[in-house]
C-alpha cells in the first residue's frame, strides 16, 4: 500500500536572480510528522508555501495522492 501524500520532485522558484528553493525533492506520507529546519533565507517559508499553492514554483513537480496540482 502507498502511503504517501505529498511527492515533490525537483521543485524550483526563483525571485529575480535569487534562487529561493532549487530543485527541491520529498515524500511525505500519511501520518508522518515533517519538519523543514534550516538557516534564515534558506527557502524554508518558499517551500512550504510553494506546497500549499501560495507561491506557483517555477519547474517540478507537486503530486497529490498521485496528481499534479501544478
Amino acid at each position: 500500500m502507498n502511503d504517501i501524500i505529498f511527492q515533490v520532485r525537483g521543485l524550483c522558484k526563483s525571485f529575480g536572480n535569487v534562487k529561493a528553493v532549487n530543485g527541491a525533492d520529498a515524500d511525505i506520507k500519511k501520518g508522518e510528522a515533517v519538519f523543514v529546519v534550516g538557516p534564515s533565507g534558506s527557502g524554508k517559508s518558499t517551500f512550504l508555501r510553494c506546497l500549499n499553492l501560495m507561491e506557483k514554483p517555477d519547474a517540478g513537480e507537486l503530486l497529490f495522492k498521485g496528481v499534479n496540482v501544478l
